[in-house]
């Protein structure tokens, strides 16, 4: 019975550090092919949750800072593991777009015919009832966040 209990311990033990290696190795894997994926030009997205363009970074020494390209003419200098990934470029195909154009002008048509108010009408509206409610008298209205 001794021996049965070692024995699992034992398996259990290198199943364990074969799950650890094989993670490490993997996680290596995407560290080397992120840092062949960043060079200057590509669209990154920071941790921050911005999104730029890489002007310079070193992938050899990450201790380096790395200048990314926020807005036109606007370079901010990051730490170089801010940078979480490349971003990818969408493509949409030539259906995606027909069915969102057909989508936008039947919305369009919509709020134009009244069947849906958009919310900048409401809003407007909102607003032109406000000022031209009694202000000494109270509003059943509750206040909007």
């Amino acid at each position: 019975m001794d021996w049965i209990l070692l024995v699992a311990m034992v398996a259990l033990l290198g199943f364990m550090f074969w799950s650890s290696r094989k993670r490490a190795a993997k996680m290596k894997a995407e560290q080397e092919a992120k840092a062949r994926a960043m060079l200057p030009g590509v669209k990154v997205l920071l941790q921050g949750g911005l999104y730029g363009v890489l002007v310079s970074y070193d992938g050899e020494d990450l201790s380096k800072s790395a200048i990314v390209e926020l807005a036109p003419g606007m370079e901010v200098e990051v730490h170089s593991q801010a940078i979480l990934r490349v971003v990818e470029d969408e493509t949409v195909t030539e259906d995606e777009f027909i069915e969102a154009e057909a989508d936008r002008a039947e919305y369009e048509a919509d709020v134009a015919g009244g069947v849906i108010s958009s919310v900048s009408d409401d809003r407007a509206a909102q607003k032109t009832a406000d000022t031209t409610a009694d202000p000494a008298k109270p509003s059943d209205a509750k206040p909007q966040a």
